[in-house]
């Protein structure tokens, strides 16, 4: 049976009381600090998401083109703008920086992660609205033959073959632009985990 001096203080609730809520102090202030750090690449997010509205734009344009549709050019620019703009930011908040703040996320798969969010949100989902906003305008106003039944999208794909091939530019600007915001994002983290770490 363990026995004390008197006047020395028991060390298991004592400590423990004092302990726990400073760790979780230290915790929430290096999470605070990061939150607040303004270096956390925010512009570099806001421009790779400006590069997806424009890629938007460049899809929505070929596929005009393409559908020879002059009806609502100002609400197809306008979605093929905003949308992947906003997806973009949308996936880099959740894929990357929430990641990041866990700490369960390696420099391979933050590059990994931006680099897709690039390709699928700045190249394939704005190319994908074009072709459904603009093939839906071409059947509305007959703009081009209608496409045989059960063959329309592959109908579609023909008549675009050739403009279409214009998309390679922004895949290989969105792909190069997701790699070097995921090196980036990470070495901003980075550095900035190491001065909390030095400051405490």
């Amino acid at each position: 049976m363990p026995t004390y001096i008197y006047g020395q203080s028991s060390p298991s609730l004592g400590d423990a009381k004092l302990r726990k809520p400073m760790v979780i102090e230290i915790i929430e202030k290096k999470i605070e600090y990061l939150r607040k750090e303004k270096t956390l690449n925010i512009y570099g997010t806001v421009t790779f998401g400006t590069t997806a509205g424009f890629s938007g734009i460049l899809a929505n344009l070929i596929f005009r083109n393409c559908f020879k549709v002059k009806h609502d050019a100002l609400k197809t620019y306008a979605s093929l703008t905003t949308l992947p703009f906003l997806s973009t930011i949308v996936s880099c908040e959740l894929l990357v920086r929430h990641a990041l703040y866990s700490g369960n996320i390696s420099r391979e798969n933050c590059v990994l992660r931006s680099s897709l969010i690039g390709i699928v949100c700045g190249v394939l989902y704005p190319t994908a609205l074009a072709f459904s906003k603009n093939g839906r305008l071409a059947v509305k106003y007959h703009t081009v033959p209608l496409p045989p039944k059960g063959r329309v999208v592959l109908y579609w794909l023909l008549l675009c073959q050739t403009e279409i091939k214009a998309m390679v530019i922004p895949l290989i600007l969105q792909t190069a632009l997701g790699i070097y915001h995921g090196l980036q994002h990470y070495a901003i983290f980075e550095s900035t985990l190491e001065k909390t770490v030095h400051e405490d």
